[in-house]
């Protein structure tokens, strides 16, 4: 089973170098990579990584479309776009619909970027949607450091979440919260819910990533760099030397996504 990289981030060719320099400077951090296909797919040669997740954010309900369309020209054997809903989609239930049917196999959502909080009553039926169509619902959690510190990612949003709809193949971001990790503890740890390792373990020690990781399922990890704002190479080199047992590294690596993707 090769390596699969659950969350990575890339701009139509034309865009890239503009989005990635406005986010850069957004939010204080330093992009790796050109934020496009192609320099995803040399990552990946570079680091020994087979498939890589290509999660897409629309930040309007009419970006939808566009999103859409461009994410069935990128979608290869290496590369699984998950095309993007907005909460405020008139027909949530359509466009889970739509995304189906053309073959993908989950959607990103980002609280803060589409202006909505996980938990809120109006995103129950993307979550139902989801649910029906055993689609992944890949979620940023946790803090954004772009943002203000508002929780609308955090844990125990996500705990009710999954609380209501426990068939949700929901995946926590960052470890289930991005400078959070006291409330994964409290909320996530231990449970069923899905976490992906990306833009965590530079932010904690070693001891801290071994005991989050050795207190969860193995079957509800995968691997993740959230890239072009990490090196693949780099975080998977750091997931390696965490001294993790040879069964459960290969779950996270890649067993578990692969599973998750079908």
């Amino acid at each position: 089973m090769g390596v699969i990289d659950f969350h990575t981030h890339a701009f139509p060719d034309a865009l890239a170098e503009r989005a990635v320099r406005y986010l850069a400077a957004e939010g204080g951090i330093y992009s790796y990579l050109p934020g496009t296909v192609s320099g995803i797919v040399a990552s990946m040669d570079r680091a020994g990584i087979e498939r890589s997740v290509v999660a897409l954010i629309a930040t309007r309900p009419q970006q939808f479309d566009s999103i859409f369309a461009w994410a069935k020209t990128i979608a290869s054997p290496r590369i699984v776009p998950f095309p993007s809903i907005h909460p405020a989609d008139p027909d949530l239930a359509g466009r889970v619909r739509q995304v189906a049917e053309a073959g993908f196999r989950g959607v990103k959502l980002h609280p803060y970027y589409q202006d909505c909080v996980l938990d809120e009553q109006r995103l129950f039926p993307l979550y139902a949607a989801l649910e029906r169509a055993g689609l992944v619902a890949l979620v940023h959690a946790g803090f954004d450091m772009a943002y203000e510190r508002v929780r609308v990612a955090d844990p125990a949003r996500i705990a009710r979440v999954m609380g209501l709809f426990p068939g949700l193949k929901l995946v926590a971001a960052h470890l289930g919260a991005w400078k959070d990790w006291g409330e994964v503890r409290k909320h996530i740890l231990g449970k069923p819910i899905c976490m992906d390792l990306s833009y965590s373990l530079d932010f904690m020690s070693r001891e801290e990533a071994r005991e989050l990781i050795l207190g969860h399922p193995r079957e509800c990890l995968v691997f993740g760099t959230d890239s072009p704002w990490a090196d693949p190479g780099k975080v998977l080199a750091q997931v390696r030397g965490l001294g993790l047992d040879a069964e459960l590294e290969a779950d996270i690596l890649g067993r578990n996504a692969a599973r998750l993707l079908g």
